[in-house]
């Protein structure tokens, strides 16, 4: 897969504080690349560095297969987490405005508008002020005037900020169906539930380098640790818990069932298979539930910064 964006070896420093680090990352075109880390950890300065807002120091950052000019802005479109609307301007000419400064015709941008705004189902704020509009509506705006003029690279910085659970899936349906039609986008945020849903690939920086990096589903399988929760029908779950125990490495689990099985989490040895796991479970009881217990995003979050913190 071809990457959109490249960042080579980027290091930026303020007098004596460095806030990036020698970092590398590879945004693959049509995917949803995760910047994750913690405040302070250098996303927002490489996000910035992307928008040619700052420079680096050293380093290099390659859109598109060329060196990052300012000719390559027209097809980057940024929602930082600080938004910056005109709270005494009516939304419709704030959001023509906008569009025009991106290059869009008053003509073509009240097109681009009005599909949007029945989208999003706002029709009706065109003329309300900003300064009418809750935290939530403001943010549909905002999001609506930065992927108006269809750039190739979106950059969101915690963008379901402010947001009602109902607002948030709305918009996240949305960076989903531009990611189908071929937008690649770049989703800073420390809501790792949005991670799970969203991202393709993640890259977590960390006291200004970046610590972990790859496609999502490779990471997890490999912080995955031959782990499972089982659920058991049985008529003794002490006597069966300790025969488990014998011969399987065992803890209590925690998971909802419509039973009152036995719930344990089993770890297997090297030399232990899933198969014989469950050959074994059928001899001691009724198996309700047998499930691989995958690392979230948070998991391996906090366990690579935890990791990192110890060398």
């Amino acid at each position: 897969m071809k990457d959109l964006l490249v960042a080579e070896n980027v290091t930026k420093q303020y007098a004596n504080y460095t806030a990036l680090n020698n970092v590398s990352i590879a945004v693959p075109q049509g995917s949803i690349f995760g910047l994750l880390g913690p405040n302070g950890a250098g996303k927002t300065t490489l996000i910035r560095i992307i928008n040619q807002i700052t420079y680096p120091d050293k380093g290099a950052v390659i859109f598109d297969g060329e060196p990052l000019e300012r000719k390559h802005i027209a097809n980057i479109g940024y929602l930082p987490e600080e938004r910056g609307l005109y709270k005494s301007m009516k939304v419709g000419d704030q959001a023509l405005y906008l569009a025009q400064l991106k290059g869009i015709s008053k003509q073509d941008a009240k097109a681009r508008l009005k599909q949007w705004f029945e989208r999003l189902e706002i029709g009706d704020w065109w003329d309300k002020k900003i300064q009418e509009l809750s935290k939530g509506m403001a943010q549909k705006i905002q999001f609506v005037v930065t992927v108006l003029h269809e750039p190739k690279l979106l950059i969101f910085d915690e963008p379901f900020s402010g947001f009602d659970p109902i607002n948030a899936n709305i918009i996240k349906d949305e960076i989903l169906r531009l990611r189908e039609q071929g937008t690649t986008v770049i989703f800073s945020t420390h809501r790792m539930e949005s991670v799970e849903e969203l991202c393709d690939h993640i890259a977590l920086i960390y006291k200004s380098n970046k610590i972990l990096d790859g496609e999502l589903t490779e990471i997890k399988k490999a912080h995955k640790n031959n782990t499972f929760d089982i659920g058991l029908e049985v008529n003794d779950k002490l006597v069966v818990a300790q025969t488990i125990a014998d011969s399987f490495q065992t803890e209590t689990a925690d998971f909802k069932t419509i039973g009152n099985e036995l719930k344990l989490r089993i770890s297997l040895k090297e030399n232990q298979l899933p198969n014989e796991l469950i050959q074994y479970l059928i001899t001691q009881g009724n198996v309700t539930h047998f499930k691989e217990v995958i690392p979230s995003a948070n998991d391996i979050f906090i366990q690579t910064i935890e990791r990192n913190d110890s060398k």
